[in-house]
């Protein structure tokens, strides 16, 4: 005999291979399931891991952008500025002013930050041109691929404010900034061309340190530019760390959900792959017994059955690989756009590290029972054959007689009690594929319940701005006042409520708005938001306690409780605009908004603070847009806008979440419909003599289905009551600590998210698995002569 795969050895292994097509097949599609899902799962993982720093280091991305003022600096003196002693590299400077657009619709976006550059490639800020091309020429701009949708796409227009006359911009390109330098960039031609009194033209510089991992690093970095530039020339920064904490928090919570999938995948492949092994060799005893008669020494029986199992896995590897490497292409690209960072791959190791992985569990679950197989005596072996032990299960079959059932049906039910460990095997995988069926459907809904959270106020039908500072999405931290760069003066809320009112259609409104504001034993400032009127339409989900019906409350956020050592009933010290209130804690709201140290007050505990922003409903039958049309007519002369709200969407990440949840899920139902597909055959092949004498005695094709169907239906009944419980349970730890490590507690209507219905369907998917992986046996059984079952031994 050779040593392995050639000569008489060799001749076994491939005539195993083919002989045994089902569980070749099955072992190969378990394999490719497992390790096409544990690529997506482990590339994800690693987009998860600091995506931020990633892509950071891919692009150069800018420690520091610092806005300086081009009639106190020249460029020569910026240039020299890369000189200093810290700075590694440096790029611009760049023309850069604000722009509020407007959109085709006549919409108006927030205020955009533009800059000049010739060209995307530079030595700081590397910027990923996603798609189309980079602007050239005069009337064309680059917008962040932020921006991407339908609204904004390429060959869309823009123009450059609601004046007469005003330039029209034509959208040429997608760009992506890891570091948020900017909004949007033109040629610096075009940048200088739409500066105006109003939005005055600075020069953007980008730096890199060569110490930048803490503030007071990039603190000390700023004040040495500051002092190479002359007195007040530096406008404003901003530091990547800002950034980063925001990316790198947005990232933390998928690690949970990625972790406890990749833990029943993991778990179901073993189980799976070590069943459809240890079944080929238990079905494969007679066999065995032959070829140890005719010369095969126990260490060739085990290298045959371990390479018997070894070849369809390393097939089903190689296209779990490739099948995985598809799969996570576009959740990458959906994981690149949430968490705003440049072009995701799958890592290199993870396609080698898991392979290897996968080819280690399937050979330690092929050796074991080809161990048992390699010490089995061959008398015994042949004698014994694919029959199960005398008298196994008997009893199982004396219970089930004696219920009311169909004979067929009661023999069926019985059948799993003479293979007990094949039948353990397939309960926990139905049970394990229940288990990620219920935790997703959990899980999806939780998801949905988030979205549904985020920004109620964009539940009012209509919004109406009463002027002042508008939203920028990229924040410069001021230096030193800005000459000519005053914002317009709000209007009077007085005037803009009393249009509000009069408008024909007006159901209800509140007022709102939001300051900064100080609190006793909290390091710099916080964000208040204030409340006037009726605000229970715009009010946070409570976590607990309630929100703000009176006077001297505030509402908090879970990142406040932890940070200040406080809890509901608990006062608070809260200045604005140099008046002082203690406020007492009544809610603690799900609120992620600046690090969740956003408050929530009414207006009427400080009587400076005035409303920029009126939240509406309209009456039933009137329609906001031309609600907010009319009104916009009205409360534009007094200096404010109206604008109604677009339906709120889910954002990437949790679109992202709810996709992978239902690919990794389809993956592991699948896999486990695939276990109970092969033990039903095995068990069906050995007991194929017995159908024979049932089909002699008169059984019909429809009640051999019906015993084959219930030879699994009381293991889909038994995994679904085991499933459902544990994936109830899983969904209420995973989620928590989804919620902790985004910085923040979840309310009852995220965690609480299953009904009866709900649980009662998931637990008949237990069933619906064990049925439909016995349903091609059961016809197959179905559809055996009679003759030939009968000749079968």
């Amino acid at each position: 005999m050779t040593r392995f795969g050639g000569g008489a050895l060799g001749r076994v292994i491939r005539s195993g291979v083919g002989r045994r097509r089902v569980q070749t097949v099955v072992i190969a599609v378990a394999t490719m399931m497992a390790v096409a899902s544990a690529v997506v799962a482990g590339s994800l993982i690693v987009a998860a891991n600091a995506p931020f720093d990633h892509a950071f280091a891919k692009q150069q991305g800018a420690h520091l952008t610092a806005q300086f003022d081009p009639a106190k600096v020249t460029a020569a003196q910026l240039e020299a500025t890369r000189e200093q002693t810290g700075v590694t590299a440096s790029a611009g400077p760049y023309p850069s002013t604000t722009i509020q657009p407007e959109d085709s619709a006549g919409l108006r976006m927030p205020k955009l930050t533009l800059v000049g550059r010739s060209g995307p490639k530079a030595d700081v800020d590397d910027l990923d041109l996603r798609s189309g091309r980079w602007a050239t020429k005069t009337g064309e701009i680059v917008l962040s691929e932020s921006f991407a949708g339908p609204a904004f796409k390429l060959g869309s227009t823009l123009k450059t404010s609601d004046a007469e006359g005003s330039s029209t911009l034509t959208v040429v390109g997608l760009a992506l900034s890891v570091s948020k330098t900017a909004d949007a960039w033109a040629t610096p031609a075009q940048t200088r061309a739409l500066a105006s009194a109003d939005n005055p033209l600075t020069s953007q510089m980008l730096y890199r340190f060569d110490s930048a991992g803490t503030d007071k690093q990039i603190t000390d970095g700023r004040k040495t530019l500051a002092a190479a530039v002359p007195s007040g020339a530096l406008l404003g920064s901003q530091s990547y760390l800002d950034t980063k904490r925001a990316a790198d928090q947005g990232a933390a919570p998928t690690i949970p959900f990625l972790i406890a999938f990749g833990v029943l995948g993991i778990v179901m492949s073993v189980i799976i792959v070590g069943s459809v092994t240890s079944g080929a060799v238990g079905s494969s005893l007679r066999r065995i017994g032959i070829l140890k008669a005719i010369g095969f020494t126990p260490r060739e029986v085990v290298r045959a059955y371990v390479a018997q199992a070894l070849i369809p896995a390393a097939v089903g590897i190689a296209l779990g690989v490739v099948l995985g490497n598809l799969l996570a292409v576009p959740l990458l690209d959906d994981t690149e756009q949430a968490y705003g960072t440049a072009s995701l791959t799958v890592a290199w190791w993870v396609d080698v590290v898991v392979p290897l992985a996968a080819l280690v569990v399937v050979g330690v679950a092929a050796l074991v029972p080809a161990l048992r197989a390699g010490r089995l005596p061959t008398v015994e072996a042949i004698a014994v054959g694919r029959a199960p032990r005398t008298g196994r299960g008997q009893w199982a079959h004396r219970v089930a007689g004696r219920l009311p059932l169909p004979r067929a049906v009661t023999y069926g039910l019985a059948s799993p009690f003479a293979h007990p460990v094949r039948t353990v095997a397939m309960l926990l995988a139905v049970a394990f594929g229940t288990v990620a069926a219920t935790f997703a459907v959990g899980l999806t809904s939780s998801l949905t319940a988030v979205g549904e959270a985020q920004d109620p106020e964009d539940r009012a039908a209509v919004t109406v701005f009463a002027g002042g500072p508008g939203p920028q999405p990229v924040e410069v931290k001021p230096e030193a006042p800005a000459e000519g760069n005053s914002e317009a003066p709000p209007a009077d809320p007085a005037r803009i409520r009393a249009a509000v009112e009069a408008q024909e259609g007006t159901a209800s409104y509140y007022a709102t708005t939001q300051e900064d504001a100080t609190v006793a034993g909290v390091t710099g400032s916080v964000s208040l938001s204030l409340y006037e009127g009726d605000s229970r339409p715009g009010s946070y989900e409570m976590i607990t306690g309630h929100w703000i019906d009176g006077a001297g409350q505030v509402v908090v956020a879970s990142g406040f409780l932890e940070r200040t050592g406080t809890q509901l009933g608990d006062s608070v010290r809260v200045t604005l605009q140099g008046d002082t209130r203690t406020l007492r804690i009544v809610g603690e709201a799900f609120d992620t908004e600046d690090d969740g140290m956003q408050l929530h007050a009414g207006m009427a505990d400080f009587p400076k603070a005035e409303p920029r922003t009126f939240l509406v409903e309209v009456e039933p039958g009137v329609s906001p847009a031309e609600y907010a049309e009319k009104l916009a007519e009205v409360v534009r002369p007094l200096g404010g806008d109206a604008m109604a709200n677009s339906p709120s969407e889910q954002d990437n990440f949790v679109l992202i979440l709810q996709s992978m949840a239902a690919l990794l899920t389809l993956m592991l139902v699948s896999v486990a419909g695939l276990g109970v597909l092969n033990s039903v055959v095995i068990d069906t092949r050995e007991r194929v003599h017995d159908l024979g004498v049932c089909k002699a005695l008169g059984m019909s094709p429809r009640q051999t289905v019906g015993l084959v169907l219930a030879s699994v239906a009381g293991i889909g009944v038994l995994g679904g009551l085991i499933g459902v419980p544990a994936g109830f349970a899983l969904h209420g730890i995973v989620l928590p600590v989804m919620g902790h490590a985004a910085g923040t507690d979840l309310p009852p209507s995220v965690l609480d998210v299953y009904v009866p219905w709900q649980l009662v369907l998931l637990g008949l998917a237990g069933i619906a698995i064990a049925m439909l992986g016995a349903l091609l046996p059961a016809g197959w059984a179905a559809k055996a002569r009679t003759a030939v079952a009968l000749r079968t031994e």
